[in-house]
């Protein structure tokens, strides 16, 4: 029924449901207890979170490394699925795992979930997925947002972002100064599409090939659906884990723009990356999107992982024992390549089985 002219305006009649807001508050705060660090003061529903920083005492030079990001169009295919647990995964890893590059601990998040319509079961499954995720990363989720946006959402729509803090030593702080010629490039594989180049990806597989989410598809094992939401590999302990043990020079995250562009950012002027292709074979999901859209493999290269999430560089003596940390956590790598003097060609340049960067 609509308002008539003669009533009184009010929140809830504008779309805005404050009763459902906390509702779903209620339902997400024992996710949220099982993120709790020792540092985290008070509990959900403050107006700040409390992160008790007498706890970086223990640092000489104390680094804080900061963060955000959100999960891009894979969202849709959650709201498209009514799936909501897997999403956080993903919000946590694009952004802890930006963290971790520079060798800092993930010490605490606060995520930002937007809706069209609050649907208390709805939030609380995000947030818990946020939740599962922090756990993985080694960090508190120590508070965030729940914004309801009547007449700029639909009812179930919605879009989720985060933000977080870690902590490094200054004198252990990660990146290209550390990098010399004859590193090892040591490949962490990829657990699918994680979360980028969805955009592509919807438009290939959905929209002009049609296919359906629910469909089992052979070359993938399970359906379409199931795959496109693969939560993203949270690799944030196993990189720390990495630098207790090894020598670790530098990370980089293989999140937009693939793997060459972003183990560039890493690369110090005067010195390649050179990529054998030849070391892994990427999942079907990469080849399905590629062959399915006619997609050229430099524009697949440079918009997907292609089944590579995190670089570690670490000095060609310390590669066994990488290798041994990261087998031991359950994290399948290889030795992808070697850092090089740089040489007549360009950077970025991407050959034929081989990326030079």
């Amino acid at each position: 029924m609509s308002e008539s002219p003669a009533s009184g305006a009010s929140y809830a009649a504008a779309g805005v449901d404050i009763d459902a807001g906390d509702r779903a508050v209620e339902l997400m705060k024992e996710w949220v207890k099982k993120t709790q660090r020792p540092e985290v003061l008070g509990g959900l529903g403050g107006f700040a979170g409390l992160f008790d920083a007498s706890a970086l005492k223990r640092f000489e030079r104390p680094l804080l490394a900061s963060a955000t990001d959100g999960v891009g169009t894979k969202v849709d295919i959650a709201r498209r699925l009514g799936v909501y647990d897997t999403i956080g995964h993903d919000l946590v890893a694009m952004v802890m795992d930006d963290i971790v590059v520079c060798g800092a601990e993930p010490l605490f998040m606060t995520d930002y979930i937007c809706v069209g319509k609050v649907h208390p079961e709805r939030v609380a499954a995000i947030v818990k997925g946020i939740a599962e995720g922090c756990v993985l990363a080694g960090c508190a989720l120590v508070g965030g947002e729940t914004a309801e946006h009547p007449g700029l959402l639909g009812p179930d729509d919605f879009d989720v972002a985060g933000a977080g803090t870690g902590v490094v030593e200054a004198d252990r702080l990660l990146g290209a100064d550390r990098i010399r010629t004859g590193d090892a490039v040591i490949a962490m594989a990829a657990s699918g599409l994680h979360s980028n180049g969805y955009s592509l990806v919807r438009h290939v597989l959905l929209d002009r090939a049609g296919l359906d989410l629910e469909a089992r598809i052979d070359e993938l094992g399970r359906t379409l659906g199931e795959e496109l939401l693969v939560p993203t590999k949270i690799y944030s302990l196993d990189c720390l884990a990495l630098t207790r043990t090894t020598d670790v020079h530098a990370f980089s995250h293989v999140t937009g723009g693939g793997l060459a562009a972003n183990l560039a950012r890493v690369i110090p002027d005067g010195l390649h990356a050179v990529v054998d292709r030849s070391t892994w074979t990427p999942a079907p999901i990469f080849d399905l999107v590629g062959k399915t859209g006619r997609v050229e493999r430099l524009e697949l290269e440079k918009t997907l992982n292609m089944g590579v999430g995190m670089i570690a560089i670490v000095p060609e003596e310390s590669a066994d024992v990488a290798l041994e940390t990261l087998a031991d956590r359950g994290v399948e790598a290889w030795v992808a390549g070697e850092i090089t003097e740089r040489g007549d060609h360009a950077t970025g340049a991407a050959m034929v089985g081989t990326y030079l960067i």
